[in-house]
């Protein structure tokens, strides 16, 4: 049985879905590794254009599996703070894979998106959500941290500190409808048009330049790092200019318009 199945929905977009749903599609190892190298090889594949994110059954990613977390590879001869800094390792791995692809990524929330889960939601480029789903910073509630793979640092740069304070703090859900309106996620959709929605944003995505967008995701990530709005400012002034210099791109946009066509960008 492979935990993560891999569709392609049309040209350019794939489709990504853990498929673990007896176990919520839980952080269990023999999930996210494969989830990570699929991410990876994703990555330099230059055919795909967008990637969505989902999963199997009624879950999206409830977190860290509690009962069946599967085996840790290469511990041998490790104590137990060792396994437990390279089982944490890991996880973040995967986290630092989904924001480092060169392609954006949009989570298609089916379902509970839960401490670890709620984290790699927010590592998405985008977010989508249907209505049986809900989100929890769930380590407070287990009497740990609720900051755990990037969620404290992620969560406050979408919503804003304050509202993220208050919902890591108290351990609540924060349903679809809430989530649409503090703009954690970009549409509420239902479960059968959640994947369809996400396809249709990823098939207006690829049609502009790839050097365009992949520029615009990293300038996006990169504006959380940057230390003044001047640096980041010029920074992103040195990338328009890189491919308005380097591509015929903004040419053929002026021809297509002219035309009454849709732009064809070959970078």
């Amino acid at each position: 049985m492979s935990f993560v199945e891999i569709d392609r929905p049309s040209e350019g977009v794939l489709v990504l879905t853990l498929n673990r749903p007896e176990r919520m599609n839980a952080m269990a190892f023999d999930v996210m590794i494969p989830l990570r190298e699929s991410l990876e090889e994703i990555s330099s594949d230059n055919s795909v254009r967008v990637v969505i994110l989902t999963g199997a059954g009624k879950g999206f990613c409830s977190g860290a599996d509690l009962e069946d977390p599967g085996m840790v590879p290469n511990i041998d001869g490790l104590g137990l703070p060792a396994i437990a800094r390279r089982s944490m390792g890991l996880l973040e791995d995967v986290i630092r894979t989904v924001r480092r692809m060169n392609q954006p990524l949009i989570a298609a929330i089916n379902g509970p998106a839960i401490g670890g889960g709620f984290c790699l939601a927010l590592a998405a480029d985008l977010r989508i959500v249907a209505e049986p789903a809900y989100f929890r910073a769930a380590g407070i509630n287990n009497g740990l941290t609720a900051s755990e793979l990037g969620l404290s640092y992620l969560l406050p740069r979408v919503i804003g500190q304050g509202r993220a304070a208050e919902i890591m703090l108290t351990g609540r859900d924060v349903s679809p409808k809430e989530a649409l309106d503090i703009g954690m996620v970009s549409e509420l959709t239902t479960a059968e048009g959640l994947v369809p929605a996400a396809v249709a944003i990823a098939d207006r995505i690829k049609g502009f330049s790839q050097s365009g967008v992949e520029m615009t995701k990293r300038s996006l990530w990169a504006s959380l790092d940057s230390s003044s709005f001047e640096s980041h400012m010029e920074s992103e002034g040195l990338a328009q200019l890189f491919i308005r210099l380097t591509t015929k791109n903004f040419e053929e946009a002026i021809r297509a318009r002219r035309e009454g066509r849709p732009p064809k960008f070959l970078d």
